[in-house]
């Protein structure tokens, strides 16, 4: 897919600097450039507005942890995705999209289609080298925008029919395209066109998913785990206007951990109190020994659950025709449901992305724009030449309108032509015109872990996968958001942290407009690198740039980095604390813990833990799942007896 390049001289001149424009023309457009601006920006932001709208229960349509909404199976869980231990044979891919076991585990709902894409790519260079100011930041968003508006992915299709038998679609693989009909909870060896040897299973599984996530909503007061409240109910009854933190606040008795309910938010669910749920303290709570009250309680929220699951094993030369170049696999993956069962109403038939942004779903609305802003600009350009001259009309001025006015027409021609080429090679656009897919719509999409849960509150108008592009800004405003909550709580337990929250002691709720607006407290956190704890996620002692947050979430995909482990952030493996990971981007890493440099696991660290005014004593996340990941195809564990 190329190199990003988001250089260039920002708001230069289309004719360049040396353009000479026509005195008279000049004069008439300087007179109503008022009106033309307006025009401009109006037709700008219509056109360019995002369409209409990994982790455990999102989008809000689908979403189980309202007390109205059933578990569907459209509701993704997690994508995996990391290159299977070759041993010296050549490399391999395991890909893994885990999602709600409904009807039952090891039995999939036969109205519904998943989807896992695939799009192979160099690794390039930090592009970070023109700078890691705001517009660089913006700039990196367009950039991935137009690689991702050209992009053609390989996809792996899976849809089960009414009697358990499993159909596997692989589809644009340069390996070769087929279709195979499997029987699902069997490991099943398949082969390509090309002969590659190609591992499916589709069936019920272990839920790989081990976290905290009663001890994360209680950290953000997200009041739907702890209180009955429905989907349809006010945004602000869903994270309260409470500060997010990673400590207990004192008073804060809607989500501190009470002993005498210790099942609250583990499944016990209370009425919503007549006063409402709110907060009115001042600081964060102690307990008897003087330590500050963790949020999180170190359980696994999903132990001794099932999962339904697609996991398939692949040869990385299967998936692209230069196997020693393409070392980054990006992957995402996607549930649809059949459009004719009337399942997931609250989406409507577009799908949860709307079909795509406005401009490439009507691709020539674009033009049209540019041909009625051509005809006002004559008409009104014309009327006021005629009046400024009495009553005869001046010919040179007019000649010169109505080519301005032709120049606009075949601007505006040659943008609807590129417009509709670039839709007709976008991925969602073409998802409209697919025999298949267009029986079925879009419900949720998954590729980073925490990017819908943390970052893009689970709305359902936010399911866009590797096309969040257009959210970039959101996650300038959201990111700072957050650290307002967890930046002064990680300061209070005498860490640094990367968010600049100034003096403030405790932690407060605040929230941004603008992405400029929030820029600033931020910045560090966007473009700091994030440190491993030792060198084994690089095997080859290759010079693989650290992550920074700001690459990791737009677009988001896993980036699967072939030459690594691939644990998180170069993939996302089976055993990788997510949770934690996740919580470092808020730590300063250029601060050190006696000599140690602060990494994204340090919050796991026993001597770290133990040397912290803090209790309990445990990691964000638990260190182990449930049950031990398989050595081997199919890698997730068997399902638990009961049934879920």
């Amino acid at each position: 897919m190329g190199e990003l390049d988001y250089g260039g001289e920002a708001g230069r001149s289309p004719l360049g600097a040396d353009s000479r424009v026509p005195a008279d023309l000049g004069r008439a457009f300087l007179t109503r450039w008022k009106t033309f601006v307006s025009l401009g920006l109006l037709t700008v932001l219509f056109l360019t507005a995002p369409a209409p709208a990994s982790d455990h229960n999102d989008p809000n349509a689908v979403n189980s942890i309202f007390s109205n909404i059933d578990v569907s199976a459209a509701d993704l869980y997690d994508m995996f995705a990391f290159p299977a231990p070759n041993a010296g044979q050549p490399d391999r891919i395991v890909l893994a999209l885990t999602f709600a076991a409904v009807p039952k585990a090891g039995v999939l709902d036969s109205d519904m289609l998943y989807r896992i894409l695939l799009a192979p790519e160099p690794r390039v260079v930090s592009p970070w080298k023109a700078g890691k100011s705001l517009e660089s930041v913006l700039g990196y968003f367009d950039a991935v925008k137009d690689k991702y508006l050209n992009l053609k992915a390989s996809e792996i299709r899976v849809k089960v029919n009414a009697e358990g038998k499993a159909t596997i679609k692989f589809i644009n693989f340069p390996g070769g395209d087929f279709t195979q009909e499997i029987a699902t909870n069997t490991a099943t060896a398949l082969q390509s066109p090309g002969g590659h040897a190609i591992q499916a299973f589709v069936g019920g599984r272990d839920d790989p998913f081990f976290n905290d996530l009663t001890g994360f909503f209680r950290s953000i007061n997200y009041a739907p785990q702890f209180y009955k409240i429905r989907d349809d109910a006010p945004p602000e009854m869903r994270e309260l206007v409470t500060p997010k933190s990673l400590i207990e606040l004192d008073g804060n008795t809607a989500f501190n951990f009470d002993p005498a309910t210790p099942l609250h938010g583990y499944g016990l669910k209370k009425d919503v109190p007549p006063e409402g749920l709110t907060w009115s303290g001042s600081g964060y709570k102690k307990n008897a020994s003087g330590n500050f009250v963790y949020m999180y309680s170190g359980k696994d929220a999903q132990a001794g659950k099932n999962a339904n699951a697609v996991i398939v094993e692949l040869p990385l030369a299967y998936l692209t025709k230069d196997p020693a170049g393409n070392r980054i696999v990006n992957a995402w993956g996607e549930s649809l449901v059949l459009k004719a069962s009337g399942k997931v109403k609250a989406i409507p038939d577009e799908g949860a992305n709307g079909g795509g942004p406005f401009w490439l779903r009507h691709p020539w609305t674009l033009p049209l724009g540019l041909f009625a802003l051509a005809a006002v600009f004559f008409l009104r350009s014309r009327k006021k030449t005629v009046e400024a001259a009495g009553t005869s009309k001046n010919s040179r001025l007019e000649f010169l309108l109505v080519l301005a006015s032709g120049f606009l027409i075949v601007v505006g021609a040659a943008l609807g032509i590129v417009a509709t080429v670039l839709a007709g090679q976008n991925e969602i656009v073409q998802a409209r015109f697919d025999p298949e897919l267009g029986d079925y719509k879009l419900v949720d999409t998954d590729g980073q872990p925490f990017a819908d849960a943390a970052l893009n509150e689970r709305e359902d108008k936010r399911q866009l996968g590797a096309n969040n592009f257009f959210l970039g800004p959101h996650f300038i405003q959201r990111l700072a958001h957050l650290g307002w909550g967890f930046g002064p709580s990680i300061t209070a337990l005498g860490l640094k942290t990367s968010f600049d929250h100034g003096d403030t002691k405790v932690s407060i709720h605040k929230t941004y407009d603008l992405a400029a607006e929030a820029f600033p407290k931020v910045a560090k956190t966007l473009f700091q690198e994030l440190n491993m704890p030792d060198d084994r996620w690089n095997p080859k002692g290759l010079p693989i740039s650290l992550k920074r947050p700001v690459e990791i979430f737009v677009p988001n995909v896993i980036a699967v980095d072939m030459d690594t482990t691939g644990t998180w952030p170069y993939g996302h493996r089976l055993d990788d604390q997510v949770a934690t990971r996740f919580l470092s981007l808020f730590l300063d890493m250029t601060a050190d813990f006696k000599g140690k440099k602060y990494h994204i696991e340090i919050l796991n660290d026993p001597e770290v833990l133990a040397a912290l005014p803090l209790e309990p004593k445990v990691p964000p996340n638990p260190l182990k799942n449930d049950k031990e990941f398989l050595p081997q195809f199919p890698w997730l564990a068997d399902p638990w007896p009961q049934k879920y």
